[in-house]
């Protein structure tokens, strides 16, 4: 029986073709025949949220494309591997093939591939410090962002891809000039954990107030905020905890979900009925990993608004629901506590800015776990932090 390296290869882009096929044909069906079910569900709930649907001309269009992309990628990676054609990227070493690899097949294609394609939009080299305004590097490319040059001149645009909303990463003004001196006064860190040298007074102070402002009982800040949903799911929830996740989670709650080890469940999008559906279930079956042994904790997990979407999710009927299944309530607020400029007007939602609890007029006791919003967001937020402390 041959099992040589050609007929392996050969195998392996057989069977990503066919099983890309299969999907694109599953996602044809699905357009063109509707959910009847859901429909039928649904139809009588007025608060259930009717999204735009894309045509099918649309959707078959973007799979499509993909699907010829993916294609030619494969082609390419046939005619590098037999010479056809120069490989511009890393080789693997002969006397390594038989080491583990370090990277997805697909992935690695796909990067050479398609987004080698589009590098040129991606990776900016920048000139000085993001502001309002950016300097960019120009570049130039002739082999299609295998390698670029740069000619030595800038352009300077407007800045809409920097976390640096307020300009607080400004190298000169208030920010830079208040964080000068609290760095004069306190130092920059304790260089080890809270529970080892404790942590600079005027952190303490800062999170004192941001739980006065939200109304729970302790609050801590996290230098970035993807990294407080990835990194701290890890410690609310272990291989016996269930986590109920909405179906357009942000990817920060998806990865700290996965990387917590418990089981995951997904509910249809600010859907509350299979919200029940999954909570019913998981109470019933238990733990399919454990024998059907029950889950040590359940936790759902949603944000007060999407940021993708622009949807707001119904606290009001989750938090109905905590209390009669007594599960805990994640509630992601990134998006939706303090105040924005919302052209063309500001925008707040509740009274005070306080986010989606005081919206529906909820107490915030009933949510066990709330994910603030980036300081650096939401301007009021801090104004309105320092009007509470006086």
């Amino acid at each position: 029986m041959d099992n040589s390296p050609k007929k392996t290869i050969h195998l392996k882009i057989k069977k990503k073709l066919i099983f890309f096929l299969n999907f694109l044909k599953e996602r044809v069906k699905k357009e063109l025949q509707p959910d009847k079910e859901e429909n039928q569900q649904f139809k009588n709930d007025d608060k259930f949220e009717e999204f735009e649907k894309y045509n099918f001309f649309v959707s078959f269009s973007v799979y499509f494309t993909w699907f010829v992309l993916t294609v030619f990628a494969y082609i390419r990676e046939f005619l590098r591997y037999y010479g056809f054609e120069k490989n511009k990227s890393a080789c693997e070493r002969l006397e390594m093939r038989d080491f583990a690899p370090l990277f997805n097949s697909f992935e690695a294609i796909y990067a050479r591939n398609c987004y080698m394609r589009v590098r040129d939009v991606f990776e900016r080299p920048i000139c000085g410090v993001p502001g309002g305004t950016v300097k960019l590097l120009d570049r130039e490319t002739d082999d299609y962002c295998w390698n670029f040059r740069f000619p030595g001149t800038q352009t300077e645009v407007i800045n809409t891809a920097s976390y640096n909303y307020l300009g607080f990463a400004e190298n000169k003004g208030p920010c830079a000039t208040a964080s000068a001196n609290i760095i004069n006064d306190q130092g920059i860190s304790s260089c080890a954990s809270i529970r080892e040298l404790g942590q600079p007074l005027a952190h303490t102070e800062l999170e004192n107030l941001v739980a006065e402002f939200i109304g729970v009982e302790s609050a801590i800040c996290f230098g970035m905020g993807f990294a407080t949903n990835s990194m701290n799911l890890t410690c609310l929830m272990d291989k016996d905890s269930l986590i109920i996740s909405d179906q357009y989670n942000h990817a920060s709650l998806i990865l700290g979900s996965k990387i917590s080890g418990a089981t995951i469940k997904i509910f249809k999008h600010n859907n509350i009925k299979d919200l029940e559906r999954v909570l019913r279930q998981s109470i019933i079956f238990g733990n399919s990993k454990k024998e059907g042994k029950p889950f040590s904790k359940i936790m759902v997990i949603i944000e007060g608004i999407y940021s993708m979407e622009g949807t707001i999710c119904k606290l009001d009927e989750i938090i109905k629901l905590k209390k009669k299944y007594k599960f805990y309530l994640y509630l992601d607020e990134a998006h939706s506590i303090g105040v924005r400029w919302v052209r063309p007007t500001w925008r707040c939602y509740g009274k005070t800015g306080r986010g989606i609890v005081e919206y529906y007029n909820c107490d915030s006791k009933d949510v066990d776990i709330f994910y603030g919003g980036h300081l650096q967001k939401v301007l009021e937020l801090l104004v309105v932090i320092l009007r509470v402390a006086g």
